[in-house]
């Protein structure tokens, strides 16, 4: 019997010093990761700040979780019930994808912007609120581009549409046959 009790003294013993060498390092990666995603989230509140400043919306909608979205699909011109595709799986890609474009095209910048904004938030955000780019109004809100249409250009004013011809009308609101000469 003590054979036993010596061997299972000696197996606590080590493993316990294994264990706590293992939650030290799991301790160490925990608070980097935390650490990380805080100056993330710290860099991601500043750049929409900037950014909702600079169209025109209050800076502090930044801080409030839905509002932001709601803001920020204020400012591309998408319609507030976009809010709830993003908690759809798959759709919420769509809107986060779309939101950064017209984003992108309302500040002037390119799709490969728009990639930076998809794939590093707080840094396009960052880069977005701080530069020098003006807004030029939300892009989802324009009217559809017909045939022939000049490409969308970021700051510059848009020809209006042209009505399309109606046909010639009587008094009685009846199309009249064209008249012989």
């Amino acid at each position: 019997m003590d054979y036993y009790s010596n061997y299972d003294t000696y197996s606590y013993t080590t493993t316990s010093t294994a264990t706590s060498a293992a939650a030290g390092a799991m301790l160490v990666v925990s608070l980097i990761f935390s650490l990380v995603a805080v100056v993330a989230s710290v860099l991601m509140i500043i750049g929409l700040w900037k950014v909702f400043t600079k169209a025109g919306k209050p800076g502090w909608a930044a801080i409030v979780p839905i509002y932001n979205l709601i803001t920020l699909l204020e400012i591309v011109g998408r319609p507030a019930w976009w809010v709830l595709l993003t908690f759809v799986p798959f759709a919420n890609l769509y809107v986060v994808i779309m939101v950064a474009i017209d984003l992108a095209k309302a500040f002037g910048k390119s799709g490969g912007f728009a990639a930076l904004l998809i794939l590093l938030p707080p840094v396009g955000y960052m880069m977005l609120g701080f530069d020098k780019s003006a807004y030029a109004g939300s892009v989802a809100a324009m009217p559809a581009a017909y045939p022939g249409a000049p490409a969308y250009q970021p700051g510059q004013p848009q020809p209006p549409a042209q009505p399309a011809q109606a046909p010639a009308q009587g008094y009685s609101g009846q199309p009249q046959p064209p008249q012989a000469k």
